[in-house]
């Protein structure tokens, strides 16, 4: 985990670095839409917090399921050991049965 962190940390400090070192205006276009002055520092720094969005989406979706699945199985495993601990009385209150003679 701490060395996903550091690439994370690594690559974000990259597109700042990137982004400061390039702070010209320029013209963008997409499709219809057009921007007539943006600085790439801003277009740069744009582009990473919405690819962030975009890939934070999905992987918090993903992480609501398994969250949502812990929480059955211990519900689940709650119920089989009370069960257990529920047999386990039963059979410590019967009376022992006779052996083989």
């Amino acid at each position: 985990m701490a060395f996903g962190y550091l690439v994370v940390a690594i690559v974000a400090a990259a597109v700042v670095v990137f982004a400061f070192q390039n702070g010209t205006p320029v013209s963008v276009r997409f499709l219809t839409w057009t921007v007539p002055s943006v600085s790439v520092a801003g277009l740069t720094m744009a582009a990473l917090a919405s690819g962030i969005v975009v890939t934070g989406i999905p992987l918090w979706i993903q992480r609501w399921r398994l969250q949502a699945r812990v929480r059955t199985l211990q519900s689940q495993v709650q119920q089989l050991e009370a069960s257990l601990a529920e047999r386990d009385r039963a059979l410590l209150a019967r009376p022992p049965s006779p052996g083989p003679r």
